[in-house]
């Protein structure tokens, strides 16, 4: 029966059967792991980056892994249109705009237990910046929410391992020192804030890695999964892609 279709026919069951087979091997190695995912409100701007935390429950699911969101009860540090770019005087939860984008199913930061998951990760966006940390304001002499340090400690206590893309990287760098994260490609007109940042993270004592924006890095040390996402110029599809590195790096360390 193959031997009577074009080539281009057989081509084409011969790449969906590789799909097809991929797909399963990925899910078989990926199974049942149980991945908490930690929002900063909803917005590149105020929160977390809307196609950023998309991009990680997408590649999740597709690796076959279990998910709860959580995110800190607290004030946003302050709420930015997103139409006008600048601030506004409104004041908004963190918690009740992350749960915009966890579709309502969302519980608060202080309930999550380590023990009930094998790996964590942390979207990117400004409230990563503003609302996990006071980077944003502080740079490298920021200090980290209590909670967001306390379970990122947890995690790391227990050898599980920690995915954090776009500027989430500096949460690891203040919180470790030592450790080994990417924010992109140092020196090049792609990645505009990523020099600054990454010479902020060796001078915290950390060592930052280059690495393009459909990369990742891994700290085994630490068991630290970053990537740089949108802190590169570049097409969504080559952030998803990067993310997914990420997604499945975490997933073989768990």
């Amino acid at each position: 029966m193959l031997s009577l279709l074009p080539v281009c026919g057989r081509n084409l069951l011969t790449r969906t059967a590789a799909h097809a087979w991929n797909q399963k091997f990925y899910s078989a190695q990926m199974s049942s792991k149980k991945v908490a995912v930690v929002l900063a409100g909803c917005g590149v701007n105020d929160g977390s980056e809307i196609h950023e935390a998309s991009a990680i429950l997408v590649h999740l699911s597709r690796g076959s892994a279990s998910v709860k969101m959580f995110a800190p009860n607290m004030e946003q540090m302050h709420v930015v249109d997103h139409l006008k770019g600048e601030p506004s005087q409104e004041k908004r939860n963190v918690l009740v705009e992350s749960a915009r984008l966890a579709r309502g199913d969302i519980q608060d930061l202080s309930k999550l237990s380590v023990k009930d998951h094998d790996a964590i990760i942390f979207p990117g966006g400004f409230g990563a910046a503003k609302n996990l940390c006071t980077w944003a304001v502080k740079g490298k002499d920021c200090s980290v929410n209590a909670e967001v340090k306390a379970v990122l400690e947890a995690f790391r206590g227990e050898g599980k391992p920690i995915g954090l893309c776009c500027i989430s990287p500096v949460l690891a760098a203040k919180v470790f020192p030592g450790c080994e994260v990417t924010v992109g490609l140092e020196n090049h007109d792609k990645y505009p804030n990523t020099t600054e940042t990454a010479a902020a993270i060796n001078q915290l004592g950390c060592k930052h890695v280059s690495a393009a924006v459909g990369q990742s890095h891994v700290d085994q040390k630490n068991k630290l999964v970053t990537t740089c996402a949108f802190m590169c110029d570049a097409p969504i599809h080559e952030v998803f892609d990067g993310i997914g590195s990420m997604v499945q790096g975490v997933l073989k360390l768990a």
